[in-house]
């Protein structure tokens, strides 16, 4: 039976986002970079000035990935960029799928050996399998990697990077493949979870140093963790019912950032969950795995 555990969720950033995502700390600057998909815009806060920044995008972002050589990867509607936050430039890599106009991309991160992986999916409401995950590799040629997703999400690895982790938000799963680090090659995909209706849908991801997948579970306002073998061990409640993505940041990679949505939410539920949008801050009991950087 899973565990509730009893650690509270502050708000720390109370101006909401449409769809907070992407939550990606940089432990070079001690600042926390995420990004407001439609606004659209990217954002960047430091803790312990309180200073914050942003920056608007001309499409909507998905995802960010930081680079080793400074700056940042982006998952815009129109393609891979690389952006300089310094003056401002955005610089086109490809777009994977001009042929899918009403595809966009959406959640990214960098794998532990230095690739930024990214999924696109049906920006529709019906949001039919069309989209697909990619791979950008360091001389940035991207690869076609998964097929039939619907909303492409969840990406995390193991703390030994050999098992890749993903999840369709709209089909109620996640799931695992064995990743060879050297080639960036996916082994056979097997379900990791079945979710349950109380689980909430499973959306943005981290992993922990003891190999758990922290999944937000949208709809249910919590954050599930689940074992290296798929069993839910606990969970945390938040304050809102839409939580997008966890990330460990801090010295010590002991606290957890979580962005969260308003956009979509009907009057009721933003009077109940007012903080729907905000951006949360847990004091966690255990460690996560090191965020990577992009090599391109």
């Amino acid at each position: 039976m899973e565990l509730r555990l009893d650690l509270p969720a502050t708000c720390v950033v109370a101006e909401p986002c449409l769809l907070g995502e992407s939550p990606v700390w940089s432990a070079r600057e001690s600042a926390l970079y995420w990004v407001d998909i439609t606004a659209p815009r990217i954002h960047r806060w430091d803790p312990a000035s309180g200073v914050r920044q942003h920056w608007p995008m001309p499409a909507a972002v998905g995802s960010i990935g930081l680079r080793e050589r400074g700056g940042m990867v982006v998952a815009l509607r129109s393609g891979f960029h690389l952006f300089d936050p310094r003056s401002g430039a955005l610089t086109f890599l490809e777009n994977p799928e001009p042929y899918v106009p009403t595809n966009r991309l959406n959640d990214g991160k960098v794998s532990p050996e230095g690739r930024f992986w990214a999924g696109t999916m049906d920006d529709r409401p019906e949001r039919a399998p069309t989209g697909s995950l990619y791979r950008l590799d360091a001389d940035h040629r991207c690869t076609h990697v998964v097929e039939g997703i619907r909303v492409s999400n969840g990406l995390a690895w193991s703390p030994d990077g050999r098992t890749l982790y993903r999840s369709d938000s709209r089909g109620a799963a996640i799931f695992r493949h064995a990743y060879d680090p050297d080639s960036g090659a996916l082994g056979a995909q097997e379900t990791f979870v079945a979710m349950r209706p109380e689980w909430g849908r499973p959306d943005g991801a981290a992993v922990d140093v003891e190999g758990c997948y922290w999944s937000c579970g949208i709809g249910m306002g919590r954050i599930n963790r689940f074992d290296p073998d798929g069993r839910l061990v606990s969970y945390i409640a938040l304050p809102v019912t839409h939580p997008t993505m966890p990330c460990f940041a801090g010295p010590d990679l002991k606290t957890l950032y979580v962005t969260s949505l308003r956009e979509g939410l009907a009057a009721p539920e933003l009077e109940r969950t007012p903080l729907a949008g905000a951006l949360f801050r847990i004091e966690m009991e255990v460690a996560g795995t090191p965020v990577a950087l992009y090599r391109g």
